[in-house]
């Protein structure tokens, strides 16, 4: 694939890649291209997002019942 355009595998990389290191701003922009043409990845990008919160909130649940 091309420097920019991306496939849906290779944008739900980079998703999962953001949630651990900043993505470089090539990665970024191609990231947002894909976003703004496809229908399914921004949905897979708000669910990765969901459960990180869930997992957050599980956590602070976890550490303030002593458990």
């Amino acid at each position: 694939m091309s420097l920019l355009k991306k496939s849906c595998r290779e944008a739900a990389a980079l998703v999962l890649q953001a949630e651990d290191r900043p993505l470089s701003w090539h990665e970024r922009l191609a990231l947002r291209l894909h976003m703004l043409a496809c229908r399914a990845c921004p949905r897979f990008a708000q669910q990765v997002q969901l459960m990180r919160r869930a997992s957050e909130r599980w956590r602070r649940y976890s550490d303030e019942s002593g458990g």
